[in-house]
């Protein structure tokens, strides 16, 4: 076993990891749900991506006003972490940044972390335009992970993540029913909202960094019928996952939405 039962550093493990950390959402304290959500850089920002209705959603009725994330405060000690809290709302506007395409709405937001704020000693890792998936890059079978938190399980000792292996389900080039995501083949629970879809790469667009996944989407959702018999059929086991080209343009433009 390499290195002590709590004492892991940062490089002995693979950078995916650090990519993707742990959403509580929260309502006047009270805390109300988990999600996921990755790192993912434009310009000198830093941003949280994640599903929009982690953040919104009218359909269940849920409307925090902050989040909290895990981030990693020690790259010497993977079991050392601590909680960072993140607002939604500054003057009765939400500061979050939506996704929006010919469509309509796209379950994806961002919101913006202020580097300045963040703990001495933070490690993460983040995605950036090095990290996007060309829309003629991925072919119908191709083997992908989901990288999250389902049912909020997760290595508590190391605050890691897990992978669940996916597969895409639906031709890549084009949007299912002209929206803006894919379907991949996986087994998904709760939880797992927000998750980055990954591919691994040979290459890795120039970077010099061991970071060699390409993002390809945002898992959102299980997709089900309706009308299902739900004594005699099972469910679909097919998942809406945004395509990752939203980002470049939602972290480059502010959409405000909403007030309180």
């Amino acid at each position: 076993m390499v290195g002590s039962l709590r004492t892991v550093a940062v490089e002995m493990i693979d950078p995916l990891l650090l990519s993707v950390t742990r959403i509580s959402t929260l309502k006047d304290q009270k805390h109300l749900t988990n999600a996921s959500g990755f790192f993912y850089s434009f310009g000198e920002e830093l941003f949280l991506v994640t599903s929009l209705h982690v953040f919104w959603d009218d359909t269940s009725g849920h409307y925090p006003d902050r989040i909290l994330i895990e981030l990693h405060t020690d790259p010497n000690d993977l079991a050392q972490s601590t909680d960072f809290s993140i607002p939604l709302y500054r003057d009765g506007k939400s500061i979050w940044r939506q996704g929006k395409d010919a469509a309509g709405s796209i379950d994806v937001a961002a919101v913006e972390i202020d580097r300045q704020a963040l703990p001495e000693g933070v490690t993460y890792q983040s995605f950036d335009l090095n990290h996007m998936m060309g829309m003629r890059d991925i072919e119908i079978g191709t083997a992908l992970l989901v990288v999250g938190f389902p049912l909020g399980f997760h290595d508590t000792l190391h605050h890691l993540p897990v992978a669940r292996h996916a597969t895409v389900a639906s031709c890549f080039d084009l949007r299912f029913q002209g929206q803006g995501y894919f379907l991949t083949d996986a087994r998904t629970h709760r939880g797992m909202s927000g998750a980055p879809v990954v591919v691994r790469s040979n290459s890795n667009g120039g970077s010099t960094s061991d970071f060699k996944w390409m993002l390809a989407g945002i898992h959102s959702s299980r997709l089900d019928v309706g009308g299902r018999d739900l004594q005699l059929d099972e469910m679909l086991g097919l998942n809406c996952a945004w395509f990752a080209d939203i980002l470049p343009t939602l972290t480059a433009t502010i959409r405000p939405l909403h007030t309180v």
